[in-house]
């Protein structure tokens, strides 16, 4: 057996003793679950990207299908979305009965590609994902929504504090909801946690439903027999963040902006480090936008391309944790069961089997960049 003396994952959680505090200090107060942090932290995270409302969800998943429930999408209504995501962003549709549609991306971002988007009268629903933290061209998409008559709802998973067009996304200027992760591998962690943000408050008081298997004691549909009364009005889910995570939000939210300041720094770096090298191309930033740089993917060139499985296995072996980000939703075989088809997206499909993820957090250093420089260019330099 191989021993790897470093060994650097393509992301992980920056934890630190504030962090720990934080979370054990609600452990010896009165509420560790539906308490006052996740309401501190559903607002705090509305003020960060600067929209009206927040409501968290026990992860990204089931935030967006707490969105989509709130949009009203259901059987007969179709979605679209982008094949360059995880199957999340697709699934929560077909939770709700939707009929899932798929657009190809563009070449150089990985990001879906408004130029072929196609919306049929029963589109009810865009879902664009902000590939690696790098901002899609919401106008583009928001044109075509408007002139279709559908919404968008965007999956944010990788783009905490990413900007565009000025604003950071989840202001919602072009979109009706958008979803952020807090997956500890995202700008920052929650364990496992996802929000959605609108400015909508009939949407935000349908996702406080829905999240809490559709119970109200609100706006009650039969009259009230006392002070314990409750209604189920809808069919929903225990979607429900606790206290305890919502605590290490919070700390982690005080530090977001030096986490996304440090990780458009190591991108800087690994532009110009890896500027015209001869193995692999990289993910050019949005010129309208800011990227957060969740990931920094690289694209390898057609010699390599052809021997990635090869390349990715000697790289884990080198100590260096690349991944890929990721095999086309429709590829996988439940959605080949649905019937579709290798072909769909060629471009994506070309984008996958060029596309490999490398350490992005930001706590790498200097040293570690080297690190990942030598690890590539020695396995690269072999074929």
């Amino acid at each position: 057996m191989i021993s790897i003396s470093k060994f650097l994952p393509y992301g992980k959680q920056c934890i630190d003793q504030e962090d720990i505090d934080a979370v054990t200090k609600v452990l010896s107060e009165d509420f560790i679950t539906q308490g006052p942090k996740i309401t501190e932290f559903e607002e705090e995270i509305a003020n960060y990207v600067g929209a009206k409302y927040g409501v968290a969800f026990n992860s990204g998943t089931s935030a967006l299908h707490g969105a989509y429930f709130a949009l009203g999408l259901e059987k007969g209504d179709e979605m679209i979305t982008t094949p360059n995501t995880f199957v999340a962003t697709a699934n929560a549709g077909l939770y709700l009965g939707a009929k899932v549609n798929f657009c190809d991306v563009e070449k150089q971002t990985g990001n879906i590609d408004a130029s072929k988007l196609e919306v049929s009268k029963n589109t009810k629903l865009i879902a664009p994902v902000h590939y690696s933290g790098n901002p899609v061209n919401l106008k583009e998409i928001a044109d075509i929504a408007e002139d279709n008559n559908a919404k968008i709802i965007e999956d944010g998973a990788h783009a905490l504090g990413a900007k565009y067009d000025g604003k950071k996304i989840g202001s919602l200027k072009y979109s009706e909801m958008a979803m952020f992760s807090f997956h500890p591998v995202k700008h920052i962690t929650t364990g496992e946690g996802g929000i959605i943000v609108t400015n909508d408050e009939e949407y935000y008081e349908r996702l406080q439903l829905f999240r809490s298997h559709g119970i109200t004691k609100n706006n009650l549909v039969n009259p009230r027999d006392g002070d314990w009364y409750y209604e189920m009005q809808h069919l929903g889910f225990n979607y429900r963040i606790t206290d305890i995570q919502c605590a290490l939000g919070l700390s982690q939210l005080k530090k977001l902006d030096s986490f996304v300041e440090n990780r458009r720094k190591i991108a800087e770096k690994y532009d110009e480090m890896f500027e015209d090298n001869p193995y692999f191309d990289v993910v050019k930033e949005n010129p309208d936008g800011e990227s957060a740089y969740h990931l920094y993917p690289i694209l390898l060139k057609e010699k390599y391309a052809n021997h990635k499985k090869e390349i990715f296995s000697k790289l884990r072996s080198e100590g260096l944790g690349v991944q890929v980000h990721y095999i086309p939703v429709y590829l996988q075989p439940y959605y080949q069961n649905l019937g579709f088809n290798k072909g769909l997206c060629p471009v994506d499909e070309e984008f996958y089997k060029r596309e490999l993820s490398i350490p992005m957090y930001p706590t790498l250093t200097d040293e570690d960049l080297e690190f990942v420089q030598e690890k590539l260019y020695k396995i690269f330099s072999e074929y």
